[in-house]
């Protein structure tokens, strides 16, 4: 599972210097490429040495460990977000002093030296103030560059910290994986924690750029305050209320709601995903079924569970956007209205300087702070989250002998130690003992899985251990592994190193070479030895590419037989003392298995201890002491002899000369459900198959430049009609005409009022002065926050545009006598609720549309991937399908609606601004103009650049879950072979791949930003200047007033609006990502219904059958033509890869077949898909079980009654065995043993009582009783059925009524078995003879009995007709 992908580029910020740095200039070497060529992994810069992995789970894990004593001493509970601020708090502190001085020291700087600017051109023009306009013109400027550089840096290195948090938190949680015991992962799923990794660690990404906050506004407000205070004293309290009532009350209940709803999101969308994981690891199983059906309605039920949140959330994030817009006017109503009444006069320098003020206030108390206290919330719900897994039940480390186990392992002896070391620790005896254990997985169990077991291995001894189904005998190799801790009892394994093997091969996606080496160096002598003795050198050679053929997700590439065997050889590689085989024989052919026995257990492995788990007796002959478990007790132990003569032993015997042939029945290809193309007849085979695939599916998802304005229409269609969206739209628009028009109502007023105050004719300076102080005062306050490089200062607006209105009817107005100020109030106040109840309707209309449109996509993408093409699942990893159901889903749900909502309010506002502007100075366009260029240009370089990151970053993140989900596969395996430090090292090189695209996210949106706030101080400079420079005397101080602030403020709204605005762009490419899958190459499904009652007879005709999995790749199936008659059983034999597999692919139709095939004479090709599927019964090779009761599982649709499925679990013997029909299933049925889950899958074909019955190799992990079990239900209830068995042990086939030996996709023999062996050259009897003397003369005497049978019954059939 090594990361293919090496960094080596190195990153340039190490040596940038001070100016590139502060500037961001470094960076643009990637703009040019992203502009140029686009970004693809292989462009990524390394890691910053802070940002490695490795190191921050390090820092983290000491914390946590820490925590954990403390709690331990104290007896509380640990808690994690302490451990998170021990391990950050540093860093993040720093940041925290910076914000602080920004807000509460820079930002009211601004304002104040804009003022005196201004204040020039109202005073005298002497040559004194001319040099000192030219200090504050650049004082200010200064200031504002600062400000904004300021901002944006400390959103970088916030960011960075966040970034920090979440990748500690990943490598922590994977560490804990490594650690879980049997108890833990009951508790918790591949799914769950792949939600954990994907969506909650997220939350530490946002909420620091906030958090801080939480403590500045409390001394922002003060100080605000008091400066009010000097305008309208108490009428300040008035402002404040409101202020308070809107922060505390409002905003603090919502945000704490939309914590409680961010939990009972994250609990639903868990329970969907995984839902989601299970379906789409067994959807072949599923379409075999035809089980589509309850899927799709259990899917829809757990998503409505979860719109009913999300949509709920969504509601209270429209309402606090549309806060933003309306409360700041809604203070200034309160703080004049109050003023006015208490009887103050009212002037606007007094109105215009409050505007600012509370600019200010409403950004810290109305945007931010909110902001931090819904983000903690969130956080808070994650880190409970994260804590709970933390907490899991662990293994306990048997801490003395690991250290030397992982050294011999990896062969790092001869450097840890010197060679005396060594000899110590071989010359140790490596014996093994049980005494009186007794072991459960349940914690309180009413009877214990193992009782009293008490054996004793000397070494070198060779251990076979047999027992029917459920009987212990994989529990007995858990504990010792130490996976099972004995409740009782000791096991004393003597510092001895262990290997083991498991009964379901667990492969990654890796070579098979890679798979067998598992870490370990290459040992070219070694290597040989083990593989030849492994049986692989055969396999080798058919394979595309040998032991480098890339073996797909969970083994697909290989067949069971093959994949059994490289499990095996990957064991065996490993120097040990003990060898734990656990049942690697069942799953391959019987010459195969002998020689497995002789040349693997009995010669590579001679020296050391072998424990082997069997059901195939005959292989323990060699054995040094058998012993036999029945229900979790040792029946009896001693030599095979002994052993023989005991009578569970005979039980088991019955089966054993049939256990040759029935075992070797099903087992080669156990559990190969995925082996859809086996591999020896497809040339295109895996390795170029799954290389080809990832590359294309990378191309496709990074070639794509910019998201295409399709995505964009049908996204918004999806989310309603024409009509609807015309509202939508038209509801934007009025409600920003509403608010303007309150604000010119405001401003109407206030020139009344100053017009009032004026006599036409100017006749004393003081009211000159006092004019021209109304306009310093109304400028100088403006742009308070209006610098914000990043935030939006949406509202500063109300400013200009009064102020604009202000100049407009300056022109026009006629002196009035004394003013009606209840009149203004009135209409104000109507204007005002207006633009309450339209700015929210608009908001939460938006909202609403959104939100349909992603219900409507993920059931889109749903219906496509449940009726996708077999092809299309082989081919896509299950990671990638599911990051599109966690990751993608969650933007579209959450996050995407509420930035779009954003971008749109402010670009209402920003062209509210600009139509003011054009109206009062049509000079200012043309600034306006050129920096619009400018931006829009720097906007299509960063795009391109930025989505390319985007996607990069996507496409970086899969491999973290991929390899998550693997090592939660195969975690025993992992543990045994001690691999957990090389997994812990790869999976951090992963993240830190990950790390390197998140990275370069945060730089690119921060130079975008630092170089628009640079666009945007040059505008203002050319401004200032042109009016300092080109000044006669005449300019007026309110004209030089209004275009500063109009150009302060809209230039940094642009920004903002911008930075919005393309984050919704690159937030867009989850919405391709969904819709890419909502137009999959679809299983062609329509056709008429076939007859009610059809199949009948069930005759099965296959004529000039071809099968291909892909359009180029040569046929699997060749030229195949049979015909199966009514009511026979026909076994299907040939080696791995000759087809068999593919042959049941074509009968149900999951590949594209060339030719025909007719059951009772209907062609399957024409009718119905669903029909016909579920009117042929299948037992699969690899029992699938969905966590979900046992009667769901059994019958999904609801289609009997209970006493039909206890009746049916009666036929297959569980009806003991289950409780009640409701007890639930584990994931993966794992509460239930391999050979019960296929009973499961039998009492499965038994309730749907179908003619035509299919056997894929079932019975490969189930032991001699249960297989004789299965065989006889089938021969008792399926005995009118026309039965297709693929075999590998020919014992099962023996007594069939025809046989089919297949080689390389083509028949090459069939007929009766016993007709068949008369022919000593053919393939059968070659097949035949393989097997040993004595199991041959069994086969041939069961071949020649029942052919016997046969012959009565074909002449009672024509004796029958003759009558």
């Amino acid at each position: 599972m090594e990361s293919k992908v090496v960094l080596n580029n190195k990153n340039p910020h190490d040596e940038a210097n001070i100016l590139s740095k502060t500037f961001l200039t470094w960076s643009f070497t990637l703009f040019k490429r992203g502009y140029k060529q686009g970004i693809s992994i292989d462009d990524l810069w390394q890691a910053r040495g802070a940002d490695h992995s490795k190191q921050l789970g390090d820092r983290l894990e000491v914390a946590w460990e820490r925590e954990l004593e403390r709690a331990k001493q104290t007896g509380t509970k640990p808690s994690f977000s302490k451990a998170i601020i021990r391990s950050f708090w540093l860093e993040y502190m720093i940041c925290g002093i910076f914000v602080g001085f920004l807000f509460i020291v820079l930002w009211p700087l601004v304002p104040f030296t804009l003022a005196l600017f201004i204040g020039y051109f109202s005073g005298e023009k002497s040559p004194e103030n001319y040099k000192n306009a030219h200090i504050y013109n650049f004082l200010m400027n200064f200031l504002s560059i600062t400000t904004s550089l300021m901002l944006n840096h400390l959103q970088l290195s916030q960011g960075r910290v966040g970034m920090r948090i979440r990748i500690a938190s990943c490598s922590l949680l994977y560490r804990k994986i490594l650690k879980l015991d049997r108890t833990g992962l009951a508790k918790t799923e591949p799914g769950q924690v792949i939600n954990l990794m994907s969506n909650d660690v997220n939350r530490f990404d946002l909420v620091v750029l906030f958090l801080n906050y939480i403590w500045v506004m409390p001394i922002v407000v003060p100080v605000v305050s008091y400066l009010v205070w000097q305008h309208i004293g108490w009428a300040t309290l008035a402002a404040l209320i409101v202020i308070f009532l809107q922060t505390v009350v409002v905003q603090a209940y919502l945000s704490n709601m939309q914590g409680v709803l961010r939990g009972k999101i994250a609990k639903r969308t868990d329970e969907r995903v995984k839902v989601m994981s299970e379906l789409v690891n067994g959807v072949q199983v599923i379409k075999m079924y035809a089980w589509e059906k309850p899927f799709e309605k259990l899917v829809d039920k757990l998503r409505k569970l979860e719109v009913h949140y999300i949509m709920r959330t969504s509601m209270i994030k429209g309402f606090s956007t549309a806060l933003s817009v309306f409360t700041e006017r809604f203070i200034l109503f309160a703080a004049i209205v109050a003023f006015v009444v208490m009887g103050g006069e009212i002037r606007s320098e007094i109105t215009f300087s409050l505007v600012q003020y509370f600019n200010l206030l409403q950004l810290a108390c109305n945007i931010f702070f909110p902001l931090a206290l819904a983000f903690l919330a969130e956080s808070k719900v994650s880190v409970s989250r994260l804590e709970e897994f933390l907490l899991l039940d662990e293994l306990e480390q048997t801490k003395q002998n690991e250290p030397i186990k992982a050294a011999m392992d990896s062969k790092l002896i001869l450097t840890n130690g010197n060679a005396k070391d060594t000899d110590k620790i071989k010359s140790k005896s490596t014996g093994l003992s049980l005494t009186g254990v007794s072991a459960s997985w349940s914690t309180d169990p009413i009877v214990h899985t193992l009782r009293n077991i008490t054996f004793s291995a000397e070494p070198g001894e060779f251990v076979g251990i047999a027992g029917l189904v459920g009987a212990g005998k994989s529990s007995l190799l858990q504990v010792l592994l130490g996976e099972l801790k004995p409740s009782q009892g000791t096991v004393s394994l003597d510092g001895a190193r262990i290997s083991y093997a498991s009964q379901e091969p667990w492969l990654f996606v890796a070579t098979i070479r890679q798979n067998i080496l598992f870490g370990l160096p290459y040992d070219k002598t070694r290597y040989k030895k083990v593989v030849t003795a492994c049986a692989l050198l055969r396999d080798f050679e058919q394979l595309p590419a040998g032991d480098c053929t890339l073996v797909g997700e969970r083994g697909t590439s290989l067949s069971g037989g093959q994949r059994a065997r490289v499990g095996l050889a990957r064991a065996c590689y490993r120097q040990a003392d003990i060898y734990l085989l656990d049942d690697p024989l069942s799953a391959v052919d019987t010459h195969v298995g002998k020689h497995l026995v002789s040349e693997c257990v009995n010669g590579l492995l001679q020296n050391h201890t072998r424990i082997l788990v069997t059901h195939q007796l005959h292989h323990l002959k060699t054995a040094d002491k058998v012993i036999i478990l029945r229900n979790g007790e040792i029946e009896m132990q001693g030599k095979f002899e002994e052993a023989s003569r005991c009578p569970l032993f005979s039980e088991m015997e019955e089966e054993d000369e049939p256990d040759e042939k029935n075992l070797k029945h099903l087992r080669k290809r156990t559990i190969s459900i995925q082996s859809k193309t086996s591999v020896s007849t497809t040339h295109d085979g895996s390795q170029v198959d799954v290389e080809e695939d990832e590359q294309k599916e990378s191309e496709e998802l990074t070639g794509s430049g910019r998201v295409s304005g399709l995505v964009y229409m049908s996204y918004f269609r999806a989310g309603g009609g024409w009509g609807l969206l015309f509202w939508t739209l038209f509801s934007i628009i009025i409600a920003q005409a509403v608010t303007s028009m309150s604000d010119m109502w405001l401003t109407h007023w206030m020139n009344d009022v100053e017009v009032t105050y004026l006599t036409p004719t100017f006749e004393t300076d003081l009211l000159t002065d006092r004019n021209e102080t109304n306009n310093l005062n109304l400028t100088s306050e403006v742009p308070t926050v209006v610098d914000s490089a990043a935030f939006p200062p949406n509202l500063t607006v109300i400013g200009t545009i009064m102020k604009t209105a202000m100049a407009i009817q300056n022109a026009t107005e006629t002196e009035r006598e004394n003013v009606n100020h209840s009149y203004y109030i009135y209409i104000w106040a109507i204007g005002i609720l207006g633009c309450i109840i339209l700015t929210t309707a608009r908001s939460m209309m938006f909202l609403w549309v959104c939100m349909r449109s992603s219900i409507k996509l993920h059931n889109q993408m749903f219906s496509n991937i449940i009726a996708a093409t077999m092809r299309f699942f082989d081919t896509n990893p299950s990671g990638r399908v599911l990051n599109r159901f966690s990751k993608d889903m969650g933007v579209v749900d959450e996050i995407l609606p509420r930035m779009f909502l954003d971008s749109i309010q402010i670009f209402m506002v920003m062209i509210g601004i600009l139509v003011m502007v054009a109206i009062v100075s049509p000079f200012m366009m043309l600034t306006t103009v050129v920096c619009g260029v400018l931006m829009y240009l720097w906007t299509v370089v960063y795009l391109t650049t930025a989505q390319a990151v985007k996607r990069v970053e996507g496409i970086s993140r899969s491999p973290v879950f991929s390899h998550v989900s693997a090592s939660m596969a195969g975690l025993s395996t992992v543990r045994a072979c001690n691999a957990e430090m090389m997994l812990a090292d790869q999976f951090d090189d992963k993240q830190d791949v990950h790390t390197a695209a998140w990275y370069l996210t945060l730089v690119t949106n921060t130079a975008f930003s630092i170089w628009l706030s640079l666009i945007s101080a040059l505008y203002v400079i050319v401004v200032a200047y042109t009016f300092l420079l080109l000044d006669d005397g005449t300019t007026k101080s309110g004209n030089v007033g209004l275009a500063l602030s109009q150009g302060l403020i809209l230039v940094n709204m642009v920004q903002y609006g911008i930075k919005q605005t393309t984050e919704v762009i690159s937030q867009m490419t989850s919405v391709e990502r969904v819709i890419q899958f909502t137009s999959l190459p679809l299983e062609k499904t329509e056709g008429p219904a076939p007859p009610p009652s059809w199949p009948q007879r069930a005759r099965v005709v296959f004529k000039d059958l071809n099968l291909r999995y892909d359009k180029d790749s040569d046929p699997v199936l060749r030229n195949l033509n049979i015909i199966i008659e009514s009511g026979w059983k026909v076994g299907v034999v040939g080696r791995t890869g000759a087809g068999k597999s593919s042959l049941i692919s074509a009968l149900f139709r999951l590949a594209p077949i060339e030719g025909h095939i007719y059951i009772d004479d209907v062609e399957t090709g024409e009718i119905a898909l669903k029909a016909l599927r579920s009117k042929i019964s299948i037992i699969p090779q690899e029992p699938v079980l969905f966590s979900a009761t046992l009667r769901y599982n059994l019958d999904p649709f609801d289609k009997y009654t209970d006493a039909e499925i206890w009746t049916a679990l009666e036929q297959v013997e569980l009806k003991n065995t289950v409780t009640s029909l409701s007890s639930s299933v584990a994931s993966g049925g794992s509460n239930f043993s391999a050979g019960q889950r296929q009973l499961l899958c039998l009492a499965r074909a038994a309730l749907a009582r179908n003619r035509l019955l299919v056997l894929d190799e079932a019975t490969a992990n189930v032991d001699p009783n249960t297989d004789a079990l299965i065989q006889k239900s089938i021969r008792k209830h399926f005995a009118d059925c026309t039965v297709v068995t693929v075999a590998h042990r020919l014992h099962t086939v023996a007594d069939s009524d025809r046989v089919v030996v297949m080689e390389a996709g083509q028949i090459v023999e069939c007929g009766h078995p016993y007709e068949l062996l008369k022919n000593d050259n053919g393939h059968f009897s070659k097949m035949v003879k393989q097997l040993g003397p004595a199991s041959e003369q069994s086969l041939r005497e069961l071949a020649r009995d029942a052919h016997a049978q046969h012959i009565q019954y074909v002449d009672a059939d024509d004796q029958d007709k003759t009558k």
